[in-house]
């Protein structure tokens, strides 16, 4: 299934008290990679920005007055995210807004799978800070040019959060994969036997790897490998 990273900047906070999105942006993941395709359009909301929404993103009515109204770039953004998975950070709040935009605009809302980074880095790190600087702090992820809030940065900065909490499985299976042909081709080559020194690994060791064992198991949903091969006793 395709996957398109999504985020949105607002008037205020609440859609139910005449809130609006001001800005809307989306990166396409293809193969766990991001495509180059991305989406972005600022938005005249059509009223004021409360003042504490403008302290985040900086952006003022004065700003948007002459961006195209949401009901003109719905069509264009519903085309780019049509039957994708959506991966949001906070997810009911963008998916809340999105919905009440389009009904707004008379059409449908939207019925994509979503998937809410913000559940999974909970679940992966729970007591923790889970906002995007903590978590771009937590996963090595530059973000010292992120000032203020912005969709189209925020989508780019998540898109690599969200394959940082992911990519422990794809890449230890990947891994696999590769020793495998490696071992494949010495296979056909004249082994020489050599004295091996075994160092065992420390309880510390043992015990930071049982740690990321069951961060990799957690994100997979039970399906991490290494579990699976685990001899008991």
């Amino acid at each position: 299934m395709r996957q398109v990273v999504l985020d949105t900047e607002t008037t205020g906070l609440d859609p139910k008290k005449g809130h609006r999105i001001i800005e809307v942006a989306a990166i396409e993941l293809d193969g766990r990679k991001v495509s180059g395709r991305t989406f972005h359009r600022y938005i005249n909301p059509e009223r004021e920005i409360d003042e504490g929404a403008a302290a985040v993103h900086g952006l003022t009515l004065d700003r948007l007055q002459d961006e195209p109204k949401f009901i003109e770039i719905a069509p264009a953004l519903l085309e780019f995210i049509a039957g994708a998975e959506l991966i949001i950070h906070n997810a009911p709040f963008d998916m809340g807004f999105l919905n009440t935009e389009l009904s707004l605009a008379g059409l449908p809302t939207l019925d994509n799978q979503v998937l809410d980074t913000l559940k999974v880095a909970k679940d992966l790190h729970p007591g923790k800070k889970n906002n995007l600087n903590a978590l771009c702090d937590r996963y090595q992820i530059d973000n010292s040019h992120r000032t203020l809030h912005g969709a189209l940065l925020d989508t780019e900065l998540l898109a690599e959060v969200y394959l940082g909490m992911t990519r422990g499985q794809e890449s230890l299976l990947g891994g696999e994969a590769e020793n495998t042909e490696t071992a494949d081709s010495n296979a056909q080559t004249e082994r020489i036997s050599v004295p091996v020194r075994v160092l065992l690994a420390s309880e510390e060791e043992l015990a930071q790897h049982e740690t990321q064992l069951g961060d990799i198991d957690k994100a997979s949903k039970g399906a991490c490998i290494w579990r699976q091969l685990e001899i008991p006793g």
